[in-house]
């Protein structure tokens, strides 16, 4: 919901991504971009890179993420950061939400 000031989570398009995942694009700008990734347990985001930086904050849940080469057990309430194009992947030990800011937002995501 590019440019939009208030953003309602009712009115955020869920998008199944397969496998356990759901996402939600929330606010966004050119600059910026908040989305909601909603996790089955055992459901794996792959490793990948892109051109973004991101700041991922565990709002709920368990994972086991991977950032260039390095894995560590996160809960809710810790956040990382990934550099652009660093490879990153988790996967998900108990259910739960993460949530994701990129800079520039994910022209990809929209």
């Amino acid at each position: 919901m590019k440019d939009v000031r208030w953003v309602f989570h009712k009115d955020a398009e869920p998008q199944d991504q397969g496998n356990g995942v759901v996402r939600r694009v929330l606010a966004y700008t050119d600059d910026l971009m908040c989305v909601e990734n909603t996790f089955e347990k055992g459901a794996v985001g792959a490793l990948h890179h892109h051109p973004h930086t991101q700041i991922t904050y565990v709002v709920s849940g368990e994972f086991e993420f991977e950032i260039d080469g390095v894995k560590k057990v996160v809960k809710a309430g810790d956040t990382m950061l990934k550099m652009n194009d660093v490879i990153h992947g988790c996967t998900c030990l108990e259910a739960g939400i993460l949530l994701d800011i990129f800079n520039p937002m994910r022209e990809d995501f929209v």
